[in-house]
């Protein structure tokens, strides 16, 4: 696959290698997930993938079963996993991520960042494992102006009782527990504190609704694109190899130990910016629509990517629009398909 050979590329050139390494993934079915387990197999670890499918899809991973490497194991990362296998990375991605799942799902969103973390932290303490927690940019809230682009010593601007507040203060919590584990049992952890992702493999059904995906299938299927607000609120959007690019990085390099990382696209996007560029690129004739904002809803997100930088040499490759016209095609071919 192209991006995989891309990111073999770019991750080796840096002497990121994972070849011969055990590796568990909580939440490996998912968007980020998937990518995530396809890059380790390729690179020659063991990898076994955790996933309720709350969110992932077995779609993401069927073409990973027949590797010998590679193992699924259906569980919900929330409830305690006993494995007999020692591993020597675990990382732990399993999360339910769309606004639109917050309302719906909000104690399961909240238990697995909570006790799902633990249950990783457990799984890699008595592995004498590395972990890996996968943060958000949400753990900002709305940041005041002065502190966009927003660096990783900002402690946020959060709700703790909003309809955002379940996966905000899930996540928050999650990064405490990982720091509690490093002090009281010296464990070597990072966290990393991902910005808005989109590529080949994201779910576009009306229960998920990232922005992206929503977007490209409404454009391609002639309904409208709707926007919510006036549009002027901003996000940072990564490219999928991009993002993974950089949390391997951090999984691997051993500076990083003890962490916290934003990895995300440091160009601030605006929403009918990115509603007008996937029109014209899909060349649709779809209605741009407005809608009322969802509460809570941040005005600008934008990442300090300095860090990242300095500590893994990592910035990212994949403009916008290269990265929407992959994302596009496969939507298309997944639209002709079905």
């Amino acid at each position: 696959m192209r991006e995989i050979e891309e990111l073999r590329s770019r991750l080796h050139g840096a002497g990121v290698s994972f070849s011969g390494m055990r590796v568990l993934v909580t939440g490996g079915a998912g968007f980020l997930g998937s990518w995530i387990c396809e890059y380790l197999l390729s690179d020659g670890a063991s990898v076994t993938c955790v996933d309720n499918f709350a969110s992932g899809l077995k779609s993401n991973v069927s073409h990973l079963m027949q590797n010998e490497n590679f193992r699924l194991v259906e569980h919900d990362i929330s409830k305690p996993l006993e494995l007999s296998q020692r591993f020597d990375l675990v990382m732990h991605l399993a999360s339910r991520a769309s606004p639109f799942e917050f309302e719906k799902y909000p104690i399961e969103i909240l238990m697995a960042n909570t006790m799902g973390t633990v249950h990783a932290l457990e799984i890699a303490r008595r592995s004498e494992a590395r972990l890996l927690y996968a943060s958000t940019s949400e753990v900002y809230g709305d940041p005041a102006p002065e502190f966009v682009p927003t660096p990783e010593s900002y402690n946020g601007n959060v709700s703790t009782t909003g309809p955002r507040s379940c996966y905000d203060e899930a996540k928050r919590a999650g990064e405490a527990f990982v720091m509690a584990y490093r002090r009281q049992y010296g464990m070597d952890t990072r966290i990393v504190r991902i910005f808005n992702t989109y590529g080949p493999r994201m779910r576009s059904d009306d229960i998920y609704g990232r922005v992206v995906p929503r977007f490209i299938e409404q454009a391609l299927t002639g309904k409208p694109i709707t926007v919510f607000g006036t549009g002027e609120q901003t996000r940072s959007f990564t490219y999928v190899t991009d993002e993974v690019d950089g949390i391997l990085r951090l999984a691997y390099v051993d500076e990083a130990e003890g962490e916290v990382v934003n990895i995300g696209n440091n160009r601030e996007t605006r929403i009918i910016e990115l509603a007008e560029l996937i029109k014209r690129l899909t060349g649709s004739e779809s209605e741009i629509t407005f809608h009322p904002l969802p509460k809570d809803d941040p005005k600008r997100r934008a990442p300090d990517i300095s860090k990242a930088r300095r500590l893994l040499n990592w910035k990212p490759e994949v403009s916008l629009e290269e990265g929407l016209r992959r994302t596009i095609a496969w939507f298309e071919q997944r639209l002709s398909a079905k």
